[in-house]
């Protein structure tokens, strides 16, 4: 059948290749960096968990593009990381919808704690490492696209430098045509 996700990425990737400025707006090039979100509670709140992961952010070599949650930043600020990320990474403001799309089918690598990130980086053919210990997208793992650390430092570097993505994707979200086969279920013609 497929997944209304798929067909929502597909069609709106179009709009954002056409209308997205991002990569212009932060002098970037599509291949050249790693995009990063993190928000949830169990990352953004323990100061451990932060620290360990900005830490390995910064510490890895990499451009990174972080729209930074106001949560996070909340945190980063109270925590101490927020002045050595700025220094490092290339912090923006949360960013919409079609920016966040050319912003993960641009970047090498997706590193995120999103689940709805990690499904559409996996939809949009980039590497996801997982910056949480499960996923709801366990396809995304088994199909070789998607690597689960948490917020260990020494992981995400090793994911950062090492992992790679399956050189086949599994269609396990559709082919973009699943509002079409559920209108046709819904209304069949006489």
């Amino acid at each position: 059948m497929g997944d209304v996700m798929m067909d929502a990425v597909l069609y709106n990737s179009k709009i954002a290749e056409e209308k997205s400025t991002i990569l212009g707006d932060l002098d970037l090039s599509a291949g050249q960096y790693l995009l990063a979100t993190v928000h949830r509670a169990s990352n953004t709140d323990s100061k451990q968990n932060l620290t360990s992961i900005i830490n390995a952010f910064v510490d890895c070599g990499e451009t990174i593009v972080f729209p930074v949650h106001p949560r996070t930043a909340k945190y980063m600020k109270q925590y101490g990381p927020w002045e050595k990320a700025r220094a490092n990474l290339v912090l923006t403001e949360p960013v919409g919808y079609l920016d966040i799309l050319k912003l993960t089918g641009s970047a090498k690598k997706v590193l995120t704690d999103s689940g709805g990130l990690q499904k559409e980086a996996y939809m949009l053919g980039v590497p996801c490492v997982t910056l949480w210990e499960n996923t709801e997208w366990v396809e995304t793992v088994e199909a070789g696209w998607n690597v689960l650390v948490g917020a260990e430092y020494g992981e995400i570097l090793e994911s950062i430098a090492s992992f790679q993505d399956n050189s086949t994707q599994a269609d396990v979200f559709g082919d973009g045509n699943a509002s079409g086969r559920i209108c046709e279920i819904l209304n069949p013609k006489s």
